[in-house]
C-alpha cells in the first residue's frame, strides 16, 4: 500500500480528485458525471498529442512541431472534403495519418541521418509546417459549411454515452500502454532515452528508433488533425496554436522525464487530465486567461522541479547501494 501511495500516477490521480472537490464548492455541477466526461472530451486531443510527444521524450528527443503537423494536416483534409465531398471519410482519416506521419519522418530523418539536435529541427519544422498551411490555403479559413455533414458528425456521435472523440482517445491509451509495454519499439524506446550507450551495446539501433518516435508522434497528429477540424467545424492556419507546449506539460507533469526513459502512459494520460481539469476549472471561478496562464505555467516549473529531485534522490540511491555492495565484498 505504502509503495502504491508513492508512485507519481497515484499522487497525481488524488491531486486531480482534490482539485474537483475544490472546485464543485464553487461551481455546482462541476463534478457531475455530465461535466466530468466533457472535461474528458475536452482533453481527448491533448491526451493523443500528449502521447505523442511522450513517445518521442522517452527517446531522449523532442518534438515542438506536433501541433504545426496537425495544422497543416488539418487544412489539407478539410480541403480535400470541400474539393471532392464525395471521398470517403475512412480515405481522409487515412489520408490525415498518413501526412502527419510523412510530415513526422521528415523530423526523424533530420534526427536519425543527419544528427542535428531534435528541439533545432522541431523548432525548424514547426515554422515551415505553419507557413506551409498558410501557402495551402492563400491564408482563407475552411468553414462548416464547406463541410460535409459525416465528416463534422461522427467524432461528436454519441456511443454509451461518451462521444465518439472520447472512445477513440481511449483506443489510442490502449494501443499506446500495450506498444510501449509488450512490443519491441517500446522497450528500445525507453533503452535509447535511459542509457543510449547501454542500448547500442545491447544491438539497439538508437538513430532508427527516434526516428519511428517521430513518425508514430506524426501519425498520431495526424489523427488528432481531422478530431479536432471536425469538432470544431473549421480549419485556418492557428489551429492548436500552442497545444506542442501543452503536450510537453501534460508529459512533464505526469513525470515524463525530459531526459528521457522514465515515464508511463498513465502518468502522461493524467497530466493531460490535470491541465484539462484546470482549463476547465478557472473560467468558471472567474480566473482571468492571463492569471490562468501563470498558473499553469508555475505547475509545469514545480512539475519540472518534482521530477528532478525525484531523478537525483534515485541516483543517490544507486549509488549507495553500490557503495554498500562494494564495502560487502
Amino acid at each position: 500500500m505504502a509503495k502504491l501511495i508513492r508512485k507519481r500516477e497515484t499522487l497525481l490521480f488524488a491531486i486531480i480528485v482534490v482539485m474537483i472537490a475544490v472546485f464543485s464548492t464553487r461551481a455546482a455541477d462541476f463534478a457531475s458525471p455530465d461535466n466530468l466526461a466533457g472535461i474528458f472530451n475536452d482533453t481527448a486531443i491533448l491526451i493523443i498529442l500528449a502521447l505523442a510527444q511522450m513517445t518521442v521524450i522517452l527517446t531522449k528527443s523532442i518534438d515542438l512541431s506536433v501541433a504545426a503537423n496537425l495544422a497543416f494536416t488539418g487544412m489539407a483534409i478539410a480541403m480535400m472534403n470541400a474539393a471532392f465531398p464525395g471521398l470517403p471519410l475512412i480515405a481522409l482519416i487515412l489520408a490525415a495519418i498518413v501526412i502527419g506521419a510523412a510530415l513526422g519522418s521528415i523530423n526523424g530523418f533530420l534526427v536519425w541521418r543527419l544528427e542535428i539536435p531534435p528541439i533545432v529541427v522541431t523548432l525548424g519544422t514547426l515554422t515551415i509546417y505553419r507557413g506551409m498551411a498558410f501557402v495551402l490555403s492563400g491564408g482563407a479559413w475552411v468553414n462548416a459549411h464547406q463541410m460535409t455533414p459525416i465528416f463534422l458528425s461522427v467524432p461528436r456521435t454519441p456511443i454509451l454515452g461518451l462521444p465518439v472523440l472520447s472512445w477513440v482517445a481511449i483506443i489510442i491509451v490502449a494501443l499506446m500502454y500495450m506498444l510501449l509495454r509488450y512490443s519491441q519499439f517500446g522497450r528500445s524506446a525507453y533503452a535509447t532515452g535511459g542509457n543510449p550507450t547501454a542500448a547500442v551495446y545491447a544491438g539497439i539501433d538508437t538513430g532508427k528508433t527516434k526516428f519511428l518516435a517521430f513518425v508514430l508522434s506524426g501519425a498520431l497528429a495526424g489523427l488528432s488533425s481531422y478530431l479536432w477540424v471536425s469538432r470544431y467545424a473549421v480549419a485556418y492556419v492557428d489551429i492548436a496554436n500552442g497545444f506542442e507546449l501543452d503536450s510537453v506539460a501534460a508529459c512533464v507533469i505526469g513525470g515524463i522525464s525530459i531526459a528521457g526513459g522514465v515515464g508511463s502512459v498513465a502518468g502522461t494520460v493524467l497530466g493531460a487530465l490535470f491541465l484539462g481539469v484546470i482549463k476547465n476549472a478557472l473560467p468558471v471561478i472567474g480566473i482571468s486567461p492571463f492569471t490562468q496562464m501563470a498558473i499553469s505555467g508555475t505547475v509545469i516549473i514545480l512539475a519540472v522541479v518534482f521530477n528532478a529531485r525525484r531523478e537525483r534522490n534515485r541516483g543517490r540511491i544507486i549509488l549507495r547501494d553500490r557503495a554498500a555492495a562494494e564495502v560487502a565484498a
